[in-house]
Order: structure tokens, then sequence, then C-alpha cells
């Protein structure tokens, strides 16, 4: 049956007008205001208050966070809370995450990091870790509260309403710090900045008894010690890790680039290597009980590969993959901009304004393609444009620091990062069994963090070492791998796509 061009238009916007997908808006607002807070404006702080480059983008490596949150995502899915647990299990673990976002954010606005750089570093990493916990709530609320013909239309409301709050806590906090006189490093700038974010939290906090738990029968079990136990392991792990990154000291010597980089490379195995012993010892002493850890971390993982078989393997190669490019470029791209010659005004309209707007329309014309043309060639389209984009910005490093060219590469790479962000959240959920719902999709999402977020931690040291038109370069050719594998899944999946 041919339609008309009004009534495909109708047939394809009026599930955004659901009254889940503008909740889910709402609730894409408050996952998206802490991000920038710890990664985009952070780095303009740090910059500002004489941190070195290389210093600033291994802050990124608090997204790890985000990477690890499925360590803690079966407490989430098992644990009732007390006092608030009436509001229901996903609305009081939102209400707690989105409490301590404000708190976390208020913390970090206390401290100077041209004094004490540890405690920006413990507010930035509360922030993380509040900001991941509520995303694994606001992922599964989605994906529950929802059948699958509206997951495209939530996904991509969702991420609008992320990208909005994208341009609050990006453009919206360099205006502020700009109107404040951030040109001139004033730490009471950021404090009034972080402070003035926090209160956009509290949108989120009203939604929440605004919106009715989704219908899904829970078996709550009352048993979380073990849960508890493995949480607490982590911490020890993760503090192991922390505490050696401190303190190792350099092999070599020497300051040129590339012995950095090799430094830097076996610090970070060092770190890992610590971590693994420390998990390994407290499984040894019985502190973890690596049955019950195997029941609430394997069993979906389990469940996830005997699903899809040998196909198991290529997905998660994919999902780990396929935001490469955008998350290593991303952690230098304010840096970037601030060497370039561009001031702080100058950043807040065209990259996290008008960048921002650009980012929205991609995201819902990349979900409305998942949805209606094919989740596998959408996600090849969406990666070739996003390695496209990292091309640009080798032209605008090679050019001179005009305004014009700024917003054309801008307008285009987020179009393109957008697009490819909506069609991958759809492709993720896709993929996710309702049994297990929230830890399915905090691993999902994790692997497609942890190593972007580990390369972007030396993006710093890379760029130096290539310069920026190389670095560009060299960002863009991390994608091609990734289309080469989209290509590979959708021949030897059984997903449902027109590709």
């Amino acid at each position: 049956m041919n339609l008309s061009i009004l009534e495909k238009f109708k047939l394809y916007t009026i599930p955004l007008l659901h009254p889940k997908a503008l909740r889910m808006f709402l609730f894409g607002f408050t996952a998206g205001l802490p991000l920038l807070l710890i990664f985009s404006t952070l780095s303009v702080w740090l910059l500002k208050s004489g941190v070195e480059r290389s210093t600033i983008t291994l802050f990124s490596w608090v997204g790890f966070a985000y990477s690890f949150k499925f360590i803690w995502t079966p407490l989430v899915d098992n644990i009732k809370l007390p006092f608030i647990h009436k509001l229901g299990h996903r609305r009081s673990w939102l209400l707690l995450s989105q409490l301590m976002i404000i708190a976390s954010l208020i913390f970090i606005s206390f401290t100077d990091p041209k004094i004490t750089l540890i405690y920006t570093v413990i507010g930035a990493v509360c922030i993380a870790f509040s900001s991941a916990t509520q995303d694994i709530t606001v992922d599964a609320f989605r994906i529950e509260s929802a059948p699958k013909k509206l997951q495209g239309a939530l996904s991509s409301m969702y991420l609008a309403g992320y990208r909005i709050a994208m341009i609050v806590s990006g453009a919206g906090s360099l205006w502020i710090a700009s109107f404040l006189g951030a040109d001139t490093y004033n730490q009471h700038v950021w404090q009034t900045v972080y402070q003035i974010m926090s209160l956009f939290m509290l949108s989120g906090i009203i939604t929440i008894f605004f919106t009715e738990e989704p219908k899904i029968k829970r078996n709550i079990t009352k048993n979380n010690n073990e849960k508890i136990r493995f949480f607490i392991s982590f911490l020890f792990g993760l503090s192991g890790f922390i505490l050696f990154h401190i303190y190792f000291k350099n092999i070599f010597a020497n300051k040129e680039p590339i012995i950095i980089f090799f430094n830097e490379f076996l610090k970070i195995i060092s770190c890992l290597t610590t971590f693994a012993v420390i998990i390994f010892i407290l499984i040894k002493i019985n502190f973890i009980n690596s049955q019950a850890a195997k029941n609430a971390y394997a069993k979906p993982i389990l469940e996830f590969t005997n699903r899809y078989g040998s196909s198991a393997i290529a997905i998660l190669l994919l999902i780990a993959l396929y935001r490469i490019s955008d998350v290593v470029l991303g952690v230098m791209a304010n840096i970037f901009y601030l060497e370039k010659g561009f001031s702080v005004s100058q950043i807040a309209t065209y990259s996290k304004f008008f960048g921002t707007i650009a980012t929205i329309i991609g995201g819902i014309i990349g979900g409305l393609f998942a949805v209606n043309v094919g989740t596998i060639r959408s996600l090849f389209i969406g990666a070739l444009l996003s390695l496209i984009g990292n091309l640009l910005f080798s032209w605008l490093a090679i050019s001179q620091a005009n305004t014009n060219i700024l917003a054309f590469v801008i307008t285009i790479d987020n179009i393109a990062s957008g697009f490819a962000g909506a069609t991958f959240v759809v492709y993720l959920s896709s993929l996710t069994s309702i049994k297990f719902t929230a830890t399915q999709y905090a691993l999902f999402s994790s692997i497609m963090l942890f190593i972007p977020k580990l390369i972007a931690g030396y993006s710093g040291t890379i760029s130096t070492f290539f310069g920026y038109p190389l670095f560009f370069i060299f960002t863009a050719s991390l994608g091609i791998p990734v289309l080469l594998l989209i290509i590979l899944v959708g021949k030897i999946t059984k997903i449902r796509s027109r590709f």
C-alpha cells in the first residue's frame, strides 16, 4: 500500500508523542546532564586551572564507572531500598541515584583542581558512579515499560532529552562560566556553574512522581549478602587500581612522547593486574562466593551466548568497537578547540549548543531509520558517517581558526554521532532478554565503553606524538574495522533487518 508523505510522517512521528516516550524524554534529560560535567566542561575547568593536557585526558577514565556498572547491576536489580521502596523498584532506585548525583555535583563544586586535584577526582568519580547507577535503572525502565514496537520512539525521545541536557550542561555551563569571567581562572566561577547544574536534576525527581512503575513481576531475593560482598570486592580492587596508578614510577625517564606512551601502557597493564590479583585473593579467602558470583553475573551472559551461539563473539566485538572513533576524539575536542584559539563562549555556542542540536536531529533520524529501514543497515550508515566526521576534524586542524569551518565540521560530526548513537541504542535493546534486562543492557553498554575509554585516556599523549591532523585521521581509521564487523554481523546473525 502506497502512503502519502503526510501519512508516512504521521506513522513515524505519532509514537514520539506517546506519554511513555515523553516521560522517557525527561529521564533522558537527567541521564545526559552529568555526562559533560565530568568530561567536556570539566576539561575546560581543568585546563583553565593549569592542569596538563595528558592529565586532563586521563580524567576520561572516570568513565570506567560506566564500563564497570554491570558489577553492581545485580544489586540494583535485586535489592529493595528501605523507606522509598513503596515507589516501586525502578522508581525508588531512580530517586536514590538522582539524589546521589545532586550531592556529588555540590561536592565537586567546592573543590579546586589548582590546589587539591585529588578532591576534584573524587567528586568526578562520585558523579560518574551515581550517573552510571541512574543509567542502569533508566535503561531497564525504558525496556520494561513499553513493547518492542515503541522502543524506537522511546529510544529517540530518550536521546533527544539526553542531548538537550548536554546543551544545558555543555553550552549552558560554559556560557555561565564565560559570563562570570572564565577566561581568567576563578574557582568561584566553576563553583557557581556546578551548583546551578545540580538544580536542573530536580526535573528528574519531579518526573518520578508522575511516572508509573513498569508492570513486571520480580523475584526479589532476600539474601543479597553475596552480591554486596562482590561489590565491596570490586571497590577494593578499584582502590588498588587507583593507588597503583598514582604511585607507579615510570620505568624510563625519557620524556619523548613514544616513551611516555610506553610507560603509560605498562602502568595500565600493571593496574589491571593489581585489580585482578586483589579479586583473586578475595575469592581464595572465601570473602567472595564464586558460585554465587557466577549465578549473579554468569547467567545473563550464558543466556545471551546460548541465544546467539557462534554469532555472540562477533556481536560482542561490534558492541566493544562501535563508538570507538567518537569516544577517542571526544575526549580531545575541547582541548583542541582551546589550543586552536577558540574562546570559551565560541565553544559553548558552536560545539555545545548548535552541535548538540545537530546531535538531536541526527538521533531522531537514526531512531526512525533503525525502526523503519533496518537496524544493521542503520548501524552501517552511522559508522560511515562517524568516520567521515572524524576526517573533517583533520581538515579543521590544518585550517585557520575560522568559526564557519568550525560550525560546518561540528554540525556534520554531531549529526553523524546522533544518528549512530540512536541506532546503537535500538540495536542493544533488541539484543536484551526481558529476564535479565538491567544486567544484560548494563553489560552491553559497559563493553561498549571499556576499550574506547581505555584508549581515550591516552589521547593526550597520542595527539602530542602525532599532532592533531594525524590524530584525527587515526581516530577515523578506528572506524574501518567497525564497518567490516557490521557487514559480518549482518550476514551471520538472525536479527531481522533489511540490510
